[in-house]
């Protein structure tokens, strides 16, 4: 991973955070827009890969020698279904409701692009365990953490993921929205 710059095509700043974390010197571009639609047949365990490539693909032709692209996407899936992030609290309270007393996946698409024009892609899967949460639960959580960037209508990270997430099975940094471990054994690889 020496003399190698990053560059994070992500807007998130959890993503930001978590790869702050591997100590490796990036930078972010956001600079390149993307229409994120994706065709309507296909399976949601595919959706994260997909668009995690088409993110990667604006960046490609202009890697430096040494720098190596990272873009993701993270969705969360219910009943082979995509919930994406909320519109409004409303929606917000529809989700966190679908979610709770229930399993869910969350699932990471991440893409690595280097100056040799390859892309590498792989999925990361977590397995959430929700409790049930009361209309008050919920409520609470959405009036003070306002999770509407969120996919899923929430974060592990915050009160929910204390009060109601059970138990997981996977990464807990892919939850977040980045598989960190998975991450650093390809960069380094």
């Amino acid at each position: 991973m020496d003399g190698k710059r990053y560059v994070l095509a992500s807007g998130s700043p959890r993503r930001r955070e978590l790869l702050a974390m591997l100590n490796v010197e990036f930078r972010v571009d956001t600079s390149r827009s993307v229409d994120e639609t994706v065709p309507p047949t296909m399976p949601a365990d595919q959706v994260p890969a997909y668009l995690s490539r088409l993110k990667a693909e604006p960046y490609m032709a202009d890697l430096a020698a040494d720098e190596v692209l990272i873009t993701a996407d993270t969705v969360v899936v219910l009943d082979n279904k995509v919930i994406g992030k909320p519109a409004d609290a409303a929606d917000a309270r529809r989700i966190l409701r679908n979610l709770a007393g229930r399993t869910h996946r969350v699932i990471t698409g991440v893409s690595i692009g280097r100056p040799d024009g390859s892309l590498e892609t792989f999925t990361d899967i977590t397995e959430v365990d929700f409790d049930p949460l009361s209309d008050d639960e919920i409520n609470y959580y959405i009036d003070n953490y306002k999770p509407f960037d969120k996919a899923g209508a929430y974060g592990i990270q915050e009160w929910i993921g204390a009060a109601a997430v059970k138990g997981i099975r996977g990464s807990f940094y892919n939850v977040m929205g980045l598989p960190v471990h998975r991450l650093f054994l390809a960069l380094k690889g």
